[in-house]
């Protein structure tokens, strides 16, 4: 099914540019490994390399490249992710980040929490969302 039908909800709520990059990415993975998952994840990827979740949708990064170490390993297995965080950004991003998405506690968490925390605000932002 092309990538235009198949388009995640948090990608139908970003720019222009996100959408074609998913689309572009899934598009290409179904003709080289098929409908399914491994297209999803290999379009999802091709997102993350220019774009960070923030809240419900995706917006661009401010400096293109892997956003997690399963991003930079570059395998096919599935692996743990940061939700589309992007968790190789500074720590002040990070803060400012959860700043913007009202984490509580933002103020005394290490880099990882924070990641952490920016996930799941993500996850409700986008759960309500849907809803």
């Amino acid at each position: 099914m092309p990538g235009k039908q198949e388009l995640p909800s948090t990608l139908e709520r970003s720019s222009r540019k996100a959408q074609q990059t998913w689309v572009k990415a899934h598009d290409s993975a179904v003709g080289t490994y098929g409908e399914g998952e491994r297209a999803h994840r290999t379009a999802f990827a091709a997102v993350k390399h220019s774009f960070e979740k923030v809240g419900d949708h995706w917006e661009p990064k401010e400096r293109k490249g892997p956003s997690d170490d399963q991003a930079r390993r570059r395998t096919s297995r599935p692996g743990p992710t940061a939700g589309g965080v992007d968790a190789n950004a500074s720590k002040k991003h990070l803060y400012d980040l959860a700043k913007e998405l009202d984490v509580p506690g933002r103020s005394s968490m290490s880099k990882q929490e924070l990641v952490a925390a920016i996930q799941k605000a993500n996850d409700r932002a986008t759960a309500k969302a849907r809803g």
